[in-house]
């Protein structure tokens, strides 16, 4: 893939600046198939994928943080002068607002550190006072109960793999970084060129194995779909890629592949309801 955005919902999305990698069958013996996103998962070989931080806190209160006992609500996450704020509210003996500050990493099993430097409790500076009595946040805040999140001391732990709905990516995080108010997240390291290297523009390219969407069935599939305005990020919806391939157009190759070039989701002339 090469500079798509790519929606988990309608107000969640990731830029994915370039990836190589490959859809698998979640079953043994399936094959991928577009109209459901539980049929598959994304093993990523290589990767550049930025996240806003607004959408990275939806994420976490929509599919982490969502159950009425949640030890963290109301999450919000920004950037400030290079490091990560976060800011919700400690479900302890009632809902005490808080906010940290600190910078992000990498941990050596790949996934996310914010480490925090800083930490206001009901608009009081804190860590200090944890710090003198010898308690960390991981001590405050219960995460048995909640998925892809950990705390390690005072510091959160995220995993990608867990945290973000399906389908579902797979792979390490190498190297992250803040850019404006995005966090820029490194997957893997750069491998050979794929078939589809010379394609101009924006684009998602598959090749190989078999592929579903709607009635169509590609054996040893040749499809790629390719940005009809280049002169933005190719806007994807998997939900509603359909609504997407009706406004575009397609073309067949000598070697039986499929061209599709397809309209942007943020572009089409009726956009779907929202759900």
């Amino acid at each position: 893939m090469r500079n798509v955005t790519y929606h988990y919902s309608e107000p969640v999305a990731v830029h994915i600046v370039q990836l190589q990698g490959e859809l698998v069958p979640i079953k043994a013996g399936s094959i991928v198939v577009f109209d459901d996103r539980n049929s598959f998962d994304l093993h990523l070989g290589y990767a550049e994928i930025s996240i806003s931080c607004s959408a990275l806190a939806q994420v976490l209160n929509e599919n982490v943080f969502s159950s009425r006992d949640a030890p963290i609500r109301n999450l919000g996450i920004a950037s400030k002068n290079s490091q990560i704020v976060v800011t919700g509210k400690f479900h302890l003996e009632g809902d005490v607002p808080f906010e940290t500050s600190g910078t992000v990493s990498t941990n050596a099993d790949g996934k996310i550190r914010l480490h925090t430097e800083h930490v206001k409790a009901a608009h009081l500076p804190v860590k200090g006072l944890l710090d003198l009595l010898g308690i960390d946040l991981a001590r405050l805040i219960n995460t048995n109960k909640v998925h892809g999140v950990t705390i390690d001391k005072d510091d959160l732990i995220l995993d990608p793999e867990q945290i973000l709905p399906r389908p579902h990516i797979r792979g390490k995080v190498s190297a992250v970084r803040i850019q404006g108010n995005d966090i820029v997240l490194t997957f893997g390291k750069p491998e050979v060129a794929r078939f589809a290297v010379k394609q101009a523009g924006n684009y998602m390219a598959f090749r190989h194995s078999d592929l579903r969407f709607g009635k169509l069935t590609m054996h040893d599939a040749d499809l790629i779909m390719i940005d009809m305005d280049p002169r933005d990020p190719f806007d994807f919806f998997l939900d509603h890629y359909q609504e997407q391939l009706v406004e575009g157009y397609t073309k067949s190759t000598p070697e039986y592949g499929l061209r599709v070039y397809t309209r942007d989701y943020n572009k089409l002339r009726k956009r779907p309801a929202k759900k």
